[in-house]
């Protein structure tokens, strides 16, 4: 379903609430080139709800990558094992990803972050090269993106 069923007030709220970042992959909105979307968690067609609760900012590439999904296998040779994606309104990013010694790579702690990892294409080249030249100008992570990796850093 398009962003328009999500009145003005809804996307105020959860702009505010993730202070400009993707909620997956904590790119800042600003540093963007198609800015950030509101993405219903679980998707419609999964009977997730158009509230706040359920809806977390994302950048293009973490939106388009993620679409309906809820969840994938962790290992193709094990497709009986499914494990569900981040859910940035129940879940601590930092329980799930640490960013890698590089500053760039955004690596996973659990089976969640492991899937969400790999389906959301965190690390593929082109992302990495963003984010590098991002961090190269001291753009990434963000100052935002910083208080919520403090524990880690």
């Amino acid at each position: 379903m398009s962003e328009a069923a999500i009145n003005v007030e809804l996307r105020r709220i959860v702009a505010v609430r993730a202070e400009g970042l993707c909620e997956y992959c904590l790119i800042h909105e600003d540093d963007t080139v198609f800015g950030c979307h509101v993405d219903h968690i679980i998707s419609l067609k999964h009977g997730g709800p158009t509230h706040a609760g359920n809806l977390a900012m994302a950048c293009v590439f973490c939106n388009r990558a993620k679409g309906s999904d809820i969840g994938s296998v962790l290992d193709p040779d094990e497709p009986t094992t499914f494990v569900r994606l981040f859910h940035p309104r129940h879940d601590a990013w930092t329980e799930h990803f640490v960013l890698g010694e590089d500053g760039v790579t955004l690596l996973p702690r659990t089976d969640v972050g492991a899937v969400t990892v790999r389906l959301l294409g965190f690390n593929v080249a082109q992302r990495l090269l963003e984010r590098a030249a991002l961090a190269a100008v001291g753009r990434y992570p963000s100052m935002t993106a910083r208080r919520r990796l403090e524990p880690q850093l």
